[in-house]
């Protein structure tokens, strides 16, 4: 054991590192003395010096002090506050380096995790974007106040310090525009802007979303009560100063909570919500409807979905995990029936009401969980031949595993948003599912995140 204790990594030790790859969050990840290092803002190839910040049992982080060799993927960053926010994790790597790298962290995932032979997995490269910047629809940012300043931001890494933010490279313009003018405003009145610390004080967050399609916008004031002092006046000014304005809504959080939206949602001003257009589809987004941030890549995910599926007309298909309904009304046209579920009644309301609008009665959607109302299904006779599951990222519901195992659909689509529980829950399915391919889609340019369109066949 004791030359075991003599190679440990000690804390504020530096040494040199070798950068091997990228990890599920990002950062660099070299070996020293056999002991896993990991660097945010490294990169693979790169030769660097650093110094141990946190010492883990299995592992130990550590920061960059020099770069003796840097990785000729390496670029400057867009944001004049990248290494303060961490909002995003790879703007220093070339975008094209940066979907390589994706497609790496699944085949990362699936060595960890599974006994597949990756080898002879059909596993495709990362689907992108031609333009990876400005593409999110929808900004959260906190609201704080220093020296009668607005400032509005999100807290920065490992901190609780608000990092202002003036122009979001990856927000959509609008939105960053929007944001801007609201800031003004609640400065220039003189609004009280919540303090965390004293819980004083009214705006907590400023929400903006915009329907990229549709152009219409829409405004979200998150406050610590229902009195909003010069209420009138904040109407008028953000009409007049954001003319695309399509919706003003007042959402009510009192609790002490890292939680952005509180229970009550007022309507202010306009509509209750804003239309955004996907494909053929159009959604009604109110102020807490979840919908995907990057509607560019979303309707390209949901095409691979469509082509995984490669329905005839004549298929049952399953949307587990529905929300909204989205991928199930993305394959409505090419099926029999799909039914889908959600543990959520608004969005199984929301999911009813969005396939009436678009004319489909070959729609079901009932609130519950997969794995308790599939077997109901086929119990009374309804067998899905395609089941599509896009959970959260934790994966799939153990149960829901079994219910699929059990159900035998020809084929099982799974849409992730987290290549480590993927590859577990892929592990799981091998017993009687094969895979025939893995397409990675890159839905969070200049983050770390990355989706994958699975297709999977009974065999």
């Amino acid at each position: 054991m004791k030359t075991e204790q003599n190679i440990k990594i000690q804390p504020k030790q530096t040494f040199p590192l070798t950068i091997k790859r990228l990890g599920i969050n990002g950062e660099g990840v070299g070996y020293f003395k056999k002991q896993v290092v990991f660097v945010p803002g490294a990169l693979p190839g790169e030769e660097v010096v650093v110094e141990a910040t946190k010492i883990h049992p299995k592992h130990a982080e550590a920061k960059i002090k020099k770069i003796r060799i840097k990785s000729p993927h390496r670029v400057q960053p867009l944001c004049p506050v990248y290494d303060l926010c961490g909002g995003c994790q790879l703007q220093h790597l070339d975008y094209n380096q940066q979907l390589k790298e994706k497609r790496d962290i699944v085949i990362q995932s699936l060595e960890r995790h599974t006994k597949l032979n990756i080898e002879k997995l059909d596993i495709r490269e990362t689907s992108g974007m031609e333009n990876p910047w400005g593409y999110r629809n929808k900004g959260s940012f906190q609201v704080g106040e220093k020296q009668g300043k607005v400032l509005a931001g999100l807290y920065g890494l490992n901190s609780h310090q608000l990092i202002n933010i003036d122009q979001c490279a990856v927000q959509h313009s609008q939105t960053n525009e929007a944001t801007a003018k609201v800031k003004q405003i609640l400065e220039s009145l003189q609004i009280p802007i919540y303090n965390e610390k004293t819980r004083k004080g009214i705006v907590r967050t400023i929400v903006t979303r915009v329907g990229v399609q549709t152009g219409e916008l829409q405004v979200v004031l998150i406050t610590s009560q229902k009195e909003l002092p010069k209420k009138e006046l904040v109407l008028q000014e953000i009409q007049k100063q954001i003319p695309n304005v399509k919706s003003i809504v007042q959402n009510i959080n009192g609790e002490n909570t890292s939680l952005i939206f509180g229970e009550e949602t007022l309507s202010l001003a306009g509509e209750d919500f804003i239309q955004e257009t996907l494909g053929d589809l159009q959604f009604e987004l109110s102020a807490r409807t979840f919908f995907q941030l990057n509607p560019t890549q979303t309707v390209r995910l949901y095409d691979e979905v469509k082509k995984a599926a490669a329905l005839t007309g004549k298929e049952k298909v399953v949307d587990a995990y529905c929300g909204v309904g989205t991928i199930g009304l993305w394959l409505a046209d090419q099926a029999a029936e799909v039914r889908g579920m959600d543990v959520i009644p608004e969005s199984i309301e929301d999911a009813k009401k969005n396939a009436k609008r678009h004319g489909f009665t070959n729609t079901k959607y009932v609130p519950g969980k997969a794995e308790e109302v599939l077997p109901k299904w086929v119990k009374k006779g309804w067998k899905p031949d395609v089941i599509v599951v896009d959970p959260p990222r934790t994966g799939l519901d153990k149960q829901l595993i079994q219910t699929i195992l059990q159900v035998e659909a020809k084929k099982l689509i799974y849409v992730s948003c987290n290549p480590s529980t993927l590859a577990k829950d892929i592990q799981t399915l091998s017993s009687k599912y094969d895979v025939k391919y893995i397409q990675p889609v890159d839905m969070f340019p200049q983050t770390a995140h990355v989706e994958c369109v699975v297709k999977l066949i009974l065999n």
